[in-house]
């Protein structure tokens, strides 16, 4: 098997400091996790933003200094997410800081007690902004509709293979985290394609243990989860990262590094600096 790319999503746009005194929330305490993450194991980041009062965001300055701060102390792979309320806002980060990798969520789903909405427009104009740009999508799949939604565009030439694929299983309002749910999708997806698993709440270390074993990727953090095991929070979204690290050396499942990510991602061979 190839080696197992840990992603870690430090922060998210949900997670509170009700939940977990140790969320990071600003710019600099962001990107201080990233790279502690970086150096337990992870080799991408997933990166939302906060507003000071700890509020979601999509202000691309804080997006821009995050980034700054981050590569300014490692190669890491940013992948910035295009979720938030606005769809002009949303693509900001893909046209103004062009990372190598930017969340495409290719569907609508109920999340909680609203609706996360990603209209066919939108994600045509998202596909055509990202090709345009070189920036590799990460395809959030919340169900099996999501895959089917990515294929239409494939076929419309907006999205190219290899796909990469996210399932984000768990999560209230979409699929359930089940061994016969990340299956049925792994199964669905074009051959040749990679793949990577959220395990959200409690699933994420039995979602984890199975892409691993299966041959995918995964990805561990405090967007989706604050315990590190019942009744336990996470002091670092490190902890997280070590936490696979040791589950993948059990399982005899070497670690990517940056360098092996980008290789079985398809990316360039360095991080693309962002001015």
């Amino acid at each position: 098997m190839e080696p197992v790319i840990i992603t870690v999503a430090t922060t998210g746009g949900g997670t509170t400091r009700e939940q977990t005194p140790y969320l990071p929330l600003t710019p600099d305490e962001i990107a201080d996790e990233i790279y502690a993450s970086w150096q337990a194991g992870a080799a991408v980041a997933h990166v939302h933003v906060r507003d000071p009062q700890g509020r979601r965001s999509s202000d691309i300055e804080y997006f821009r200094r995050v980034v700054r701060l981050v590569q300014e102390r490692c190669d890491i792979i940013l992948n910035l997410t295009t979720s938030g309320p606005l769809d002009d806002e949303r693509i900001l980060p893909v046209t103004d800081l062009r990372p190598e990798m930017a969340s495409f969520d290719a569907g609508s789903t109920n999340l909680n007690d609203w609706v996360f909405i990603n209209s066919p427009a939108f994600l045509e104009r998202l596909a055509r902004e990202m090709l345009d740009n070189g920036v590799k999508p990460e395809i959030e799949v919340f169900e099996t509709g999501f895959i089917n939604n990515a294929l239409a565009l494939v076929k419309k030439g907006l999205l190219r293979p290899p796909l990469h694929f996210q399932f984000v299983l768990g999560a209230p309002g979409a699929a359930p985290a089940t061994p016969k749910n990340l299956l049925h999708l792994v199964e669905s997806i074009p051959s040749g394609s990679t793949w990577s698993v959220i395990g959200v709440g409690r699933s994420q270390l039995p979602m984890a243990a199975m892409a691993i074993v299966m041959g995918g990727h995964v990805r561990v953090g405090m967007e989706d989860n604050v315990y590190l095991r019942k009744g336990v929070l996470a002091e670092s979204n490190a902890d997280f990262v070590r936490q696979i690290v040791e589950l993948a050396g059990s399982l005899q499942r070497p670690i990517a590094t940056v360098g092996d990510a980008r290789r079985i991602l398809g990316l360039g061979t360095s991080a693309r600096a962002i001015i």
